[in-house]
């Protein structure tokens, strides 16, 4: 089984990856951010749309929004949360639907999780085959220009009636990155760890070029400011032209 397979992960740290905090975020940030102004009515992807935080604002500013997520539990929360959504279970690897979808986005650093970075550049092309001539993929993870200003210090996070240490790991000469969560209850203790690629803002590029993405671009933030030194998050922005 691969990491991001196992549905006991994604319930037993939903609270810690999937904090209230982080579900009024993705409102304010679709109504608020320039790159996630779409044409009315658009049909929106969201791969690896977890418990569902972006379909339900992005279904109530009037777009056809369809999740595709691995994980059951996810899907159940993804349901509660937005009902009016398409939802299907399914590896984004796999997922293609021919010149379906205006916009497809991948956001909250859901890319890089496959084994092999020819997988990773496939789901890239995945993504181009199901837009619509003229239609744009959205791709937000950490780059590693941000990572590199904090990484190798563990961080605690306070849950319901415990905490979890998250402590990241850089492996491979800068290729991928090693996250160790360990849940603290009372006196039991419950681990995981995450693995996935890491891209500077030039890799993705070429990867979305590889792809047959056109007008690439790289954003700072979803305020659309530059990406440079003080960057929070790492946004590529390609079109599909033919």
């Amino acid at each position: 089984m691969r990491w991001y397979e196992n549905d006991g992960l994604w319930s037993g740290f939903a609270e810690t990856m999937f904090p209230p905090r982080r579900a009024q975020e993705a409102a304010d940030l679709v109504a608020t951010s320039p790159l996630l102004r779409f044409q009315p009515g658009a049909q929106v992807l969201d791969l690896c749309c977890g418990p569902g935080l972006w379909l339900a604002p992005l279904a109530r500013r009037g777009y056809q929004v369809t999740g595709v997520d691995l994980s059951p539990v996810m899907l159940a929360e993804a349901k509660a949360a937005c009902p009016d959504a398409e939802l299907i279970c399914e590896d984004m690897l796999e997922f293609s639907r021919p010149g379906q979808f205006d916009v497809a986005l991948n956001v909250f650093t859901s890319f890089g999780y496959l084994a092999e970075a020819e997988d990773n550049l496939q789901v890239l092309r995945n993504a181009y085959t199901s837009l619509k001539p003229g239609g744009q993929l959205i791709v937000d993870v950490m780059g590693k220009e941000v990572l590199a200003g904090w990484i190798g210090r563990p961080q605690a996070v306070d849950v319901d009636g415990g905490c979890v240490v998250m402590r990241d790991t850089i492996l491979d000469d800068w290729t991928r990155l090693r996250t160790d969560w360990t849940l603290v209850r009372g006196d039991t203790a419950r681990h995981a760890v995450i693995e996935c690629f890491v891209y500077s803002a030039a890799e993705l590029k070429d990867l979305f070029r590889q792809a047959g993405f056109q007008d690439v671009e790289c954003f700072g933030d979803f305020d659309a400011s530059s990406y440079d030194n003080h960057s929070k998050r790492l946004i590529v922005r390609g079109y599909r032209r033919d």
